[in-house]
């Protein structure tokens, strides 16, 4: 029989692994995985023009512009915004493939904004710049892109040329730190502004940014604590441009940072910023974030004529391009352009920008199926999710595809957010958080 000690540990155990269910404290969820345990509505709407709402627990509206994901900690809700001083900021949604900035240079104010996870009701907000954007941004961008970061203490928000800024979870600053103009721009044209996108990953009271910018890329870890920064690992040779959020991988060898970039996938060590390996890759506009599930390291990218997917053996060093001991597997035409892949069950699941969603043997890259998404006149942005085995995957118009997981496809639901969507869900004790064009919705 067990003692009343014992009792209570697990007890203690069991409350700490639902508390880590519930939470969604970064682009993705933990570790960018995209997986919550917890189900939620397969059937939803939310386009009161289509017809009446259905399974919407609340909507808020969130003024100006941002394709920054929501988080959730505890029973907050937090979500990062740019709002235009005067008139209306431009968003030009869609398929297309113009590499022009937008007409947004006017004066703006970076908020975060703290919600009530369960009514919607705004706890509070707080401005973190007001003034010119330093940088100008893509026509299908936002000048608030990058996802918000939280492990219950400090709240970070990194906007990119605008500065990085660290709150407690009341709103207080806690210090800030100006990274200088992080101006994005694709390799083969320097003349152009794309803006930033990277969302900052918080792991052990450490801050880590990815900032390939013009001229001097380079990745930094800082403390959480006071903002010292720890360590700086210049980039360049290694990174023209790269817009994904970094990964922070821990294996019992060691813990490594690993950065998608072109023209060179690279890995550093998380402690010191000593680079590890690097792979020279294909896609030249790299987004999706890396992600490890079964012992490997996805990495994958598109544009530029290429579209690899890989899988890499988190213990390589070294130049691994060409080295087949590095790879579990490898995909060289079938990536992802814009959309981080999701892992469970054993299959990969990984979505085209023009919503071509495939399902590989994770193991082995075996394709399951691949399968389109709608008419194929919409674009696909956000990263799917799985929620209670369920995939959610959104389109740039707002229908929202709900595929059952496993290697055959069979398409569950399409639902409608009724508003341009290029935002990433998150999902919380049997919720899901959308961000739209103008609101917050919770669906349940």
């Amino acid at each position: 029989m067990l003692n009343s000690a014992t009792i209570a540990a697990l007890l203690c155990l069991s409350l700490a692994a639902f508390a880590a269910d519930s939470d969604w404290p970064s682009f993705r969820g933990r570790d960018a995985a995209g997986i919550s345990p917890h189900r939620v509505p397969r059937e939803f709407n939310a386009d009161t023009e289509a017809g009446p709402a259905r399974n919407i627990q609340w909507k808020t509206a969130i003024p100006g512009l941002g394709h920054s994901s929501p988080i959730v900690w505890g029973g907050k809700l937090f979500v990062a915004t740019s709002v235009l001083t005067r008139g209306e900021a431009p968003l030009k949604a869609g398929l297309y493939g113009s590499g022009d900035s937008a007409d947004d240079t006017g004066e703006q104010s970076w908020r975060v904004y703290c919600l009530d996870k369960a009514t919607g009701g705004i706890l509070w907000e707080r401005t973190a710049r007001q003034g010119r954007p330093r940088a100008r941004r893509h026509t299908k961008a936002t000048h608030a892109n990058t996802t918000l970061a939280t492990d219950g203490k400090r709240l970070v928000a990194f906007f990119g040329s605008e500065g990085l800024y660290v709150y407690d979870l009341d709103g207080k600053e806690l210090f800030r730190k100006d990274l200088g103009v992080l101006d994005m721009a694709p390799w083969n044209d320097q003349s152009l502004s794309w803006g930033f996108a990277s969302s900052p990953v918080l792991f052990e009271d450490t801050i880590v940014v990815q900032c390939d910018r013009k001229g001097d890329p380079f990745a930094a870890a800082f403390s959480a604590l006071d903002g010292r920064e720890i360590w700086r690992a210049p980039r360049k040779g290694v990174a023209i441009n790269g817009w994904a959020t970094p990964a922070v991988i821990r294996t019992e060898d060691r813990t490594q940072v690993v950065l998608n970039s072109y023209p060179y996938i690279a890995s550093y060590d998380f402690a010191t910023g000593k680079e590890l390996w690097r792979l020279k890759s294909a896609g030249d506009i790299p987004v999706p974030t890396p992600v490890f599930a079964n012992g490997l390291i996805y990495v994958t990218n598109a544009h530029g004529g290429g579209a690899p997917l890989y899988a890499i053996r988190p213990d390589a060093s070294g130049d691994i391009t060409g080295r087949p001991e590095a790879f579990a597997w490898n995909e060289p035409r079938n990536g992802a352009y814009m959309q981080t892949p999701v892992i469970a069950g054993g299959i990969l699941y990984s979505c085209s920008d023009r919503g071509i969603l495939k399902a590989y043997d994770a193991l082995t890259g075996k394709l399951h199926y691949q399968q389109r998404l709608g008419a194929g006149t919409a674009g696909f942005s956000a990263s799917p999710v799985i929620a209670g085995g369920l995939l959610y995957q959104t389109s740039e118009e707002g229908e929202v595809f709900v595929i059952e997981t496993g290697p055959e496809f069979r398409l569950a639901a399409v639902n409608r957010l009724g508003e341009i969507t290029l935002a990433s869900p998150a999902v919380s004790e049997g919720t899901i958080y959308f961000r739209t064009r103008r609101h917050v919705v919770a669906v349940r």
